[in-house]
């Protein structure tokens, strides 16, 4: 008995919830697949608890439960525990000074689920016998047959679906859907979990919590957002907690902060492939079109690596793009186009204030394309020398042309961008000095690389 009374007590309150509402179907199932499991005192219970889920209503105490069953505290507790062991309760308890429940209540398994498992049908079959087994299993799963030389030639869903990044506007990369001879994401073929394992330490993330349902959602993000296991193993630590547990819901939101952080903040949109294949993008005609092509379709972390000539950028430099996108919600090609402009022009240093102060500009300017932010950065480029001269004690006063010895003064390096108009002119009025030259060949270069590879 005093068992019993820490578990439960006819004053304990409780609150009922239902994850929708269930149908007519469900009460059939309950009745002939559950009940002879969990007897008639325990169906009885759901059925109330279902009944009375229907109506929204304040908490109640088990005091009402007890009435409207006409059985003890000890039958309430006893059928309760039936129902959770059968996977039709959940129970959750808050110990107070008044202790209360939330009892949420879980529909029956659909009938192909139910005989399925094992458990569940061997315990049925030794419960009611074989005859009445068979009747009622065959009127709940349906058997159809295929005519002979049928084969199933449905489509996967990654047969007809791919993600096309909304800040890209590009369809991401299809190899590997492409090597999938199933089509279907929800399986480990479709991820190398092997290299993922590679990666990630047992002291870190214990191969334990790689569960069946872990390991699926992992499959989906990575198609998703078209990510390979090193993208992921990153996504996995960052969704760890402290107890070393990984959950879906918890890697699902490290994957789309991870995502807004190295990508774009609008997340990836699935299109039918057929669509795409229908209308694709046309081949850049232009350096100019190359160049914007190429600012729209990377990240910021993609351009200060290329810029840096491969070399990965500062933590502080990243955290500055990335605050740009995620805190004001600039648009990564905005992004892209203001970095490339502010490193070249200030000898690739990256000046948080000045960096903002233009940023500003363009952000009240309502710009939003890597083609407006070129144009404005032309048409501004006086006012922005202004502030970069304000913002620098050596550069208070204004600098002559030409030093008192007669040499020029150093011509600081802008993108090539800079220099183009819409449709590339064959001359620009722009000065031609080595360090330019230079500087176009190098980006020229890096332009004709990326769509090597993308090709």
């Amino acid at each position: 008995m005093s068992a019993l009374y820490k578990e439960l007590q006819a004053a304990d309150s409780f609150k009922i919830r239902m994850p929708y509402p269930f149908s007519n179907y469900d009460r059939q199932l309950l009745t002939l697949l559950y009940q002879p499991l969990i007897g008639a005192e325990a169906a009885a219970f759901y059925l109330t608890l279902w009944a009375e889920g229907e109506v929204d209503r304040e908490e109640a105490t088990h005091y009402t439960l007890m009435n409207i069953l006409g059985i003890s505290i000890a039958k309430v507790f006893e059928a309760r525990i039936q129902l959770e062991a059968i996977g039709l309760l959940r129970t959750y308890r808050k110990d107070e000074e008044n202790r209360s429940f939330i009892y949420e209540l879980c529909p029956p398994l659909d009938p192909k689920s139910f005989f399925a498992d094992p458990l569940l049908s061997m315990f049925l079959f030794s419960k009611i016998g074989e005859s009445a087994y068979r009747r009622v299993r065959d009127r709940f799963v349906i058997h159809t047959e295929i005519g002979e030389g049928y084969e199933e030639v449905s489509r996967t869903f990654t047969d007809i679906y791919q993600p096309v990044h909304a800040k890209a506007g590009y369809p991401a990369e299809t190899k590997d859907l492409q090597e999938r001879t199933s089509g279907s994401y929800e399986t480990d073929s479709a991820f190398d979990f092997g290299l993922l394992r590679q990666g990630l330490s047992e002291q870190l993330v214990p191969n334990r919590v790689l569960t069946a349902s872990i390991r699926a959602m992992i499959s989906k993000l990575a198609f998703l957002y078209s990510w390979g296991p090193l993208e992921m193993q990153k996504v996995v630590l960052l969704a760890i907690d402290d107890d070393y547990n990984l959950t879906v819901d918890g890697i699902k939101k490290a994957a789309a902060d991870y995502y807004k952080l190295t990508v774009a903040t609008s997340a990836p949109q699935l299109v039918p492939v057929h669509k795409t294949e229908a209308k694709p993008a046309e081949a850049p005609k232009t350096r100019q079109d190359e160049l914007i092509l190429y600012l729209e379709s990377a990240s910021p972390v993609e351009v200060l690596r290329d810029i840096a000539n491969g070399k990965e950028p500062l933590p502080a430099d990243v955290q500055l793009a990335n605050q740009l996108v995620v805190q004001y919600g600039m648009e990564p090609a905005v992004v892209n186009v203001l970095l490339q402009y502010v490193l070249l022009r200030t000898d690739m240093k990256l000046t948080k204030a000045y960096v903002e102060k233009i940023a500003s500009h363009w952000l009240r300017k309502n710009i939003t394309t890597a083609k407006d932010a070129m144009e404005l950065a032309r048409t501004e480029h006086e006012q922005y020398v202004k502030w970069k001269s304000e913002g620098s004690p050596a550069s208070s006063s204004k600098v002559p042309a030409r030093s008192n010895r007669g040499k020029p003064v150093r011509e600081e390096k802008l993108p090539e961008w800079f220099y183009q108009k819409d449709e590339a002119p064959a001359e620009t009025s722009a000065p031609k000095n080595d360090n330019l030259e230079v500087e176009k060949q190098k980006l020229l270069a890096k332009l004709a690389m990326k769509r090597v590879k993308g090709d």
